[in-house]
């Protein structure tokens, strides 16, 4: 028989410890190692050890060249989740969703479900949290209770494997969430590292055998990171974020993984009364409201994977009382911040040591790229001079240490969606020689700036122009200070 033994995970990372701890090495949580038992000699995964075969199979090895045959896919109905899954969903592979509490995680899926059932294909909805009724409740406020959706309310992973096997397997299953299903091959509560580690290898087995398409709704904590042991995300195939604010109206739908598709799409929808609706134009979306006339904004033409978006960079300097400005960033790298901030004092002869900083990006959006980096100098000078920038105008460029503007990709994509939502000019790195009037041969009216002196000189031009009003009620910018 075999003997029991103990061991402590952490609840954060996935660490396992032969005694208990207080801290975790491995991620530096305090009290997240709970004991856990398993079968058998030293655990090192969810289940017990099995002796090891004496001689391994041989299986035949092949080479890179051959017959490469595109996945087959099953369209969700939902355009924008189509085009983050990269075209829709895989037969036989796994996603994992997660997103903040409340977000729209289950109204997704009810919708993609309720789509997929009325095409005629097997969908599974099986609920761990909530109980039927809920769940159908909340198909009548979407007006999808007619959807031949098959619904349950089950944690076993056991009985939810041998429900889904018989008769014809579904072409989607969702399982809602992970932290809530348990196995019997595991020996701990539910929600565990173990647990989920263990329910999470079963329903991914589950799909490779059956050809169904499985996504796990993961819960974040409070960094808004997937819950659970790391090792989940890299045994699914895809794992997606649902990303939102609660103060807007509108939700973003990012891949993180995915090895059936880009890692770098979004897809945008509204939260409405009747659930979520698909933005095809979201630029469209992130600059609407807007103020033409006030200084500190700048349009930025950004990228998210193969679509361009032009979000706004709102920006505000004011003077300081206090010994240590305050530096506050929402929607974009605080370091990166920090350094346009620098740039700007040492190659563009702006002083803000002695004035507080606030930028954020419109809409709630979240910018990664340094293709901002342009647009968000631009506010800055902006708003510290008080005279505003052309409102038909667009930005985008790297800032390097050294105050050069660099060049960006995807230039022409950017140039095309300005063009398209009516703007008439673009402030950009230098092109290529030869490339065109812009640099990319676009032939959209473009000014080449090579140096962040050159943005400031320019922003300074602009508010001269603009009139004395500019200049009495913020005299910060002169000629002393470029």
């Amino acid at each position: 028989m075999a003997k029991t033994h103990q061991t402590f995970a952490c609840q954060s990372c996935g660490a396992v410890y032969n005694r208990w701890r207080g801290r975790c090495e491995a991620c530096n949580g305090w009290n997240t190692i709970v004991e856990e038992t398993g079968a058998g000699g030293p655990v090192s995964g969810p289940v017990a050890t099995r002796p090891s075969r004496a001689r391994g199979r041989i299986f035949p090895l092949e080479g890179l060249t051959g017959e490469v045959k595109e996945a087959p896919r099953t369209s969700s109905g939902i355009a924008e989740l189509d085009r983050v899954t990269g075209g829709g969903f895989v037969r036989g592979s796994v996603i994992l969703l997660g997103g903040d509490p409340g977000i729209g995680k289950s109204t997704l899926l009810m919708q993609a479900s309720a789509a997929l059932a009325k095409r005629g294909e097997r969908v599974a909805y099986i609920s761990g949290e909530e109980a039927v009724g809920q769940v159908r409740l909340r198909a009548e406020r979407l007006g999808l209770a007619r959807a031949p959706v098959e619904l349950a309310a089950e944690t076993n992973v056991e009985d939810i494997v041998a429900t889904l096997s018989q008769g014809k397997p579904p072409a989607l299953a969702i399982i809602d969430s992970i932290q809530t299903m348990w196995t019997e091959t595991v020996e701990s509560a539910p929600g565990t590292v173990t647990q989920v580690r263990g329910s999470a290898q079963s329903l991914i087995r589950f799909a490779k055998t059956s050809g169904t398409a499985v996504i796990l709704v993961g819960h974040v904590t409070k960094d808004g990171q997937i819950a659970g042991p790391r090792v989940v995300e890299h045994m699914v195939d895809a794992v997606a974020s649902f990303e939102g604010d609660q103060g807007h109206h509108f939700r973003i739908l990012r891949a993180v993984k995915n090895r059936f598709g880009p890692t770098d799409e979004i897809g945008v929808f509204e939260m409405t009364d009747g659930g979520l609706s698909e933005v095809p134009n979201p630029s469209a979306l992130f600059l609407a409201g807007r103020d033409l006339a006030a200084p500190g904004t700048a349009v930025f033409a950004g990228m998210e994977g193969t679509r361009p978006l032009l979000v706004e960079i709102q920006a505000l300097v004011a003077p300081s009382a206090l010994g240590m400005p305050r530096r506050a960033v929402v929607g974009w790298d605080p370091n990166r911040l920090s350094m346009v901030l620098a740039v700007l004092e040492a190659h563009g002869g702006i002083r803000l040591g002695s004035h507080d900083v606030y930028l954020n990006v419109a809409g709630g959006l979240r910018i990664g790229e340094p293709a901002a980096d342009l647009a968000v100098a631009a506010a800055l000078v902006s708003s510290l001079s008080g005279a505003a920038l052309p409102s038909d105008a667009v930005y985008f460029g790297e800032v390097g240490l050294s105050g050069a503007i660099r060049p960006v990709a995807q230039a022409p994509a950017r140039l095309k969606e300005a063009q398209k939502l009516g703007f008439a000019k673009a402030l950009m790195p230098q092109g290529r020689e030869g490339a065109g009037r812009d640099g990319s041969g676009t032939g959209f009216p473009a000014e080449s700036l090579r140096h962040i002196a050159d943005l400031v000189a320019g922003v300074a031009a602009n508010g001269k122009r603009g009139g004395r009003r500019a200049a009495q009620r913020s005299p910060v910018l002169d000629d002393e200070d470029l």
